[in-house]
Protein backbone atom coordinates (compact mmCIF):
# COMPACT_ATOMS: atom_id res chain seq x y z
CA UNK A 1 0.00 0.00 0.00
CA UNK A 2 1.81 2.95 -1.11
CA UNK A 3 0.53 5.95 0.96
CA UNK A 4 2.65 8.68 -1.36
CA UNK A 5 3.96 8.03 -5.09
CA UNK A 6 6.22 10.71 -6.75
CA UNK A 7 4.80 12.39 -9.42
CA UNK A 8 6.10 12.55 -13.41
CA UNK A 9 8.36 15.63 -14.34
CA UNK A 10 5.53 16.79 -17.23
CA UNK A 11 2.86 17.51 -13.89
CA UNK A 12 1.63 20.25 -13.59
CA UNK A 13 2.12 20.68 -9.72
CA UNK A 14 0.63 22.43 -6.40
CA UNK A 15 2.56 21.75 -3.58
CA UNK A 16 2.41 21.62 0.21
CA UNK A 17 5.83 22.38 2.47
CA UNK A 18 6.40 19.83 4.91
CA UNK A 19 7.50 20.49 8.63
CA UNK A 20 9.40 18.69 10.78
CA UNK A 21 8.07 18.18 13.96
CA UNK A 22 10.18 16.70 17.08
CA UNK A 23 8.78 15.54 20.73
CA UNK A 24 10.50 15.75 24.19
CA UNK A 25 11.72 12.64 23.76
CA UNK A 26 14.07 13.44 20.80
CA UNK A 27 12.12 11.49 17.66
CA UNK A 28 11.48 13.61 14.85
CA UNK A 29 8.05 12.75 12.64
CA UNK A 30 7.69 14.80 8.85
CA UNK A 31 4.08 16.35 8.87
CA UNK A 32 2.22 18.20 6.08
CA UNK A 33 0.95 21.85 6.71
CA UNK A 34 -2.28 21.71 4.89
CA UNK A 35 -3.08 24.90 6.45
CA UNK A 36 -4.06 27.01 3.01
CA UNK A 37 -6.11 24.01 1.48
CA UNK A 38 -7.78 23.15 4.97
CA UNK A 39 -8.73 27.39 4.83
CA UNK A 40 -10.79 26.37 1.54
CA UNK A 41 -12.44 23.30 2.60
CA UNK A 42 -16.12 23.14 3.96
CA UNK A 43 -15.52 21.76 7.12
CA UNK A 44 -17.88 18.35 7.29
CA UNK A 45 -19.15 18.37 11.02
CA UNK A 46 -19.42 14.48 11.75
CA UNK A 47 -20.12 14.46 15.29
CA UNK A 48 -17.41 12.46 17.07
CA UNK A 49 -18.25 10.00 20.00
CA UNK A 50 -18.46 11.28 23.71
CA UNK A 51 -16.76 9.11 25.63
CA UNK A 52 -19.34 8.78 28.80
CA UNK A 53 -21.63 7.91 25.76
CA UNK A 54 -19.27 5.18 24.59
CA UNK A 55 -18.73 3.88 27.94
CA UNK A 56 -22.40 3.14 28.46
CA UNK A 57 -22.55 1.73 25.02
CA UNK A 58 -19.68 -0.44 26.29
CA UNK A 59 -21.20 -1.55 29.62
CA UNK A 60 -23.93 -3.14 27.60
CA UNK A 61 -22.06 -4.92 25.26
CA UNK A 62 -22.08 -8.64 24.72
CA UNK A 63 -18.53 -9.06 23.57
CA UNK A 64 -15.51 -6.37 23.70
CA UNK A 65 -12.57 -6.55 21.32
CA UNK A 66 -9.68 -4.38 20.85
CA UNK A 67 -8.46 -2.80 17.16
CA UNK A 68 -5.37 -1.23 16.30
CA UNK A 69 -5.91 2.09 14.97
CA UNK A 70 -2.50 2.97 13.83
CA UNK A 71 -2.49 4.41 10.55
CA UNK A 72 -5.80 4.59 10.19
CA UNK A 73 -6.03 7.45 7.87
CA UNK A 74 -3.66 5.47 5.64
CA UNK A 75 -6.51 2.64 5.04
CA UNK A 76 -8.68 4.91 3.02
CA UNK A 77 -7.76 5.54 -0.40
CA UNK A 78 -7.65 9.16 -2.28
CA UNK A 79 -9.59 10.10 -5.87
CA UNK A 80 -7.52 10.88 -8.25
CA UNK A 81 -9.47 14.18 -8.32
CA UNK A 82 -8.09 15.13 -4.78
CA UNK A 83 -4.25 13.93 -5.27
CA UNK A 84 -3.29 17.06 -6.94
CA UNK A 85 -4.70 19.18 -3.91
CA UNK A 86 -2.03 16.67 -1.82
CA UNK A 87 1.09 17.04 -3.16
CA UNK A 88 4.79 17.35 -0.65
CA UNK A 89 7.85 18.64 -1.80
CA UNK A 90 11.06 17.82 -0.29
CA UNK A 91 14.47 17.13 -1.21
CA UNK A 92 14.19 13.47 -3.24
CA UNK A 93 11.40 15.26 -5.44
CA UNK A 94 7.88 16.25 -5.38
CA UNK A 95 5.18 13.44 -4.01
CA UNK A 96 1.13 13.26 -4.45
CA UNK A 97 -0.71 11.33 -1.83
CA UNK A 98 -2.59 8.24 -2.42
CA UNK A 99 -3.99 7.54 0.77
CA UNK A 100 -5.86 10.24 3.32
CA UNK A 101 -2.83 12.03 5.29
CA UNK A 102 -3.13 13.43 8.19
CA UNK A 103 -3.49 17.27 8.98
CA UNK A 104 -6.42 17.23 6.82
CA UNK A 105 -9.32 19.43 7.77
CA UNK A 106 -11.81 16.40 7.39
CA UNK A 107 -9.90 13.38 7.94
CA UNK A 108 -11.27 12.92 11.40
CA UNK A 109 -14.61 13.22 10.52
CA UNK A 110 -14.47 11.04 7.52
CA UNK A 111 -12.50 8.31 9.99
CA UNK A 112 -15.25 8.59 12.54
CA UNK A 113 -18.12 7.55 9.58
CA UNK A 114 -16.02 4.66 8.50
CA UNK A 115 -15.62 3.47 11.92
CA UNK A 116 -19.25 4.10 12.58
CA UNK A 117 -20.36 2.04 9.33
CA UNK A 118 -18.43 -0.31 10.23
CA UNK A 119 -19.25 -1.16 14.14
CA UNK A 120 -22.76 -0.23 13.26
CA UNK A 121 -25.13 -1.86 15.90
Amino acid sequence: MDVIRKIGHNEIVEITTPVLITWYEGNSMLCEYFRALNNYTKADRYPIPRIPHALDKLAKARYITKTDCMKGFHQNGVKPSTMKLLRIICHMGIYKYTRMPFGIKNAPAHFQRMMDTIFQE
